[in-house]
């Protein structure tokens, strides 16, 4: 299955439906009464197995187009956004880090969530170095604390597509990173959210970045550091994941600050993040 939230008219609170083809189908016209994406999983898998049923009943052309349709971010009021950093060797070697010591785990604030098609406001008063970062995103499902590597993926509700998108000059002037990468809507997420069993393998994904249709990002899930199920078996030793918990689990190589010139987001930049079975997720730049 594949969820998303939208917008249906100007004005009206983001809708959570069900995402069928280019059509979707509200959530609540479905039996199961749930605003958001956080509350349908909240609801468990008795109510995700009767959301999957129903969907199965309707004939192909149900549903609302897709066409023009406004979305909202992927994930809203989730219990925390959990980033990692310096999970591929390329990146953490291209920004001169060192990743020995174990997953660089920091949280994203709410108000850096932002939606597909969205603008990014670019404070040039705060940074002129404003840099991308397309990442795999996971959204738990299910409680996890202490749980072994093995079982780790069991706890997984889905897969998105995120945008990390981070004010380099403060990342490199503070000791932490949560700043420098929480400004508003600098957490691009969606459009939509995938079902884990729709994603057989979560390290087989090819991902990419584009930046006004310069490819800038081109790599794979495969050479994460540490899987996904790794960074959950991990995580969850310290602290318990709660269901709709996201995981924004690193950015392979690429990003502009490596690159001769740099290349910074701007003000009328357009950059698209592409995951493989997951979607393509684009945000314009303007000035903030």
């Amino acid at each position: 299955m594949r969820f998303a939230h939208v917008i249906s008219s100007p004005g009206s609170a983001p809708e959570l439906v069900a995402v069928r083809g280019e059509r979707y189908v509200p959530v609540s016209e479905l039996g199961v009464v749930a605003h958001t994406l956080q509350q349908f999983i909240e609801a468990g898998p008795a109510a995700q197995d009767h959301v999957r049923l129903e969907l199965a009943k309707l004939p192909e052309d149900a549903g609302t187009p897709l066409a023009g349709t406004r979305f909202a971010p992927a994930v809203i009021s989730p219990p925390i956004v959990l980033a990692v950093g310096l999970n591929y060797d390329e990146h953490a070697s291209e920004l001169s880090l060192d990743n020995d010591s174990g997953p660089v785990l920091f949280s994203l604030f709410p108000n850096s969530l932002g939606a597909h098609e969205a603008e990014v406001r670019i404070p040039t008063h705060l940074s002129e170095e404003v840099d991308y970062e397309g990442e795999l995103g996971v959204i738990i499902g299910t409680a996890a604390k202490d749980v072994a590597p093995e079982d780790a993926l069991s706890h997984v509700f889905g897969y998105t597509v995120i945008n990390d998108i981070t004010a380099r000059n403060i990342q490199f002037q503070e000791p932490q990173w949560s700043r420098c990468k929480s400004f508003d809507g600098f957490t691009p997420v969606g459009p939509t959210v995938v079902t884990a069993d729709q994603i057989p393998d979560p390290q087989n994904l090819h991902l990419t970045t584009d930046v006004d249709g310069l490819r800038v990002q081109d790599s794979s899930t495969s050479f994460m550091i540490r899987s996904v199920a790794e960074l959950i078996s991990s995580i969850s030793q310290s602290l318990t994941l709660l269901p709709g918990t996201v995981i924004s689990t690193g950015s392979p190589g690429g990003a502009g600050r490596s690159r001769k010139p740099p290349l910074y987001l701007n003000p009328g930049t357009e950059v698209t993040v592409t995951i493989e079975g997951i979607g393509s997720l684009t945000s314009h730049c303007v000035q903030g």
